[in-house]
């Protein structure tokens, strides 16, 4: 009978073969260059940015986008304020690349210039939502107390009311004098709560660190820790919905230029507004305009999750 720690003799059909070291690919999977600096978090970022072609495609659209809208005199000879009815809804082709509308007006270059419009808005809304979002987000986080009470039911309020509906209350009341700027005021005093609700989230997840707490411990004073510290800490998930929110704003004030609210310029909005007496004819006139802005939003909606995946830890672990 065979003891339990004697020797076992394999068999042929158990032996099993290990190939050396040398010859398996294992040692190019496992090298790691210990002479490269290590990266901090926006390098690992930008790392990753620049290998996603889902950031790629989406950057080269939206920096194609910001070139029409700075020089759209560049891509068409029409003047997209003046109709000539003797080409009224003349389909695509003399002269005309996408052809006309009802009032004679060069639907190429209008879309054009409609990019200048609705990027503008987009962007000076985001840049005003995204500072009152971050600045009553953060104090209401990391102050806490009384004050996270108080600006969490104001955020509340004000998150229970409707963009759009907002906005048409606003542009009612005014009635006149709207400039794009005006526009984009009145949709970032509506749009900036779900920045202020992550930016909380975020510095109460933050300012409970121990580098926060040893940085306090050292004399630093709250507004110091609050700048220094904890919101370079938690501006990463503001980054992300800032940049979703361009998308939304570009949609809301389409919305309101089809309803026909706006200060009268040219409008991706307007454009598919004036091209529903035509749909039955000419229904390329409706489609143009609504590609040109899902294409718009669409860019920026991409690049707000290519960036959330590179900021995230776990998907850096992939």
């Amino acid at each position: 009978m065979r003891s339990d720690h004697s020797p076992r003799t394999l068999r042929p059909a158990d032996e099993h073969f290990v190939a050396p070291l040398d010859e398996t690919p294992l040692r190019e999977v496992d090298a790691v260059d210990t002479t490269a600096a290590p990266r901090s978090m926006w390098g690992e970022a930008a790392h990753n940015l620049i290998r996603n072609p889902v950031f790629v495609i989406s950057a080269l659209l939206i920096l194609l986008l910001l070139f029409i809208a700075a020089f759209p005199g560049l891509f068409t000879d029409f003047d997209p304020t003046k109709g000539d009815l003797g080409v009224s809804n003349q389909k695509p082709g003399d002269g005309h690349l996408l052809g006309t509308t009802v009032q004679g007006y060069d639907v190429w270059a209008r879309i054009l210039y409609g990019t200048r419009t609705s990027l503008s808005v987009g962007f000076f809304a985001m840049v005003i939502s995204t500072v009152i979002g971050v600045v009553i987000g953060a104090f209401a986080g990391y102050v806490g107390g009384w004050i996270d009470e108080v600006l969490s039911r104001v955020t509340e309020i004000f998150f229970a009311l409707p963009l759009v509906l907002g906005a048409i209350v606003a542009f009612t009341a005014l009635s006149s004098g709207v400039s794009t700027f005006t526009i984009a005021l009145i949709l970032a005093v509506f749009g900036w709560t779900n920045i202020a609700r992550i930016t909380r989230g975020a510095v109460l997840s933050v300012k409970s660190q121990n580098f926060v707490t040893a940085s306090t411990a050292l004399g630093a004073g709250k507004l110091t820790n609050l700048a220094k510290h904890v919101l370079p800490n938690a501006i990463a998930p503001v980054i992300v919905t800032a940049t979703v929110n361009l998308g939304v704003f570009i949609v809301a004030q389409a919305t309101l230029s089809y309803l026909g609210l706006g200060n009268g310029s040219i409008s991706w909005g307007s454009d598919i507004s004036d091209a529903q007496p035509a749909l039955r004819n000419n229904p390329m006139m409706l489609f143009y305009p609504s590609v040109a802005l899902a294409i718009c939003v669409l860019s920026f909606i991409m690049l707000g999750d290519a960036v959330r995946d590179a900021l995230d830890p776990k998907a850096r672990k992939r």
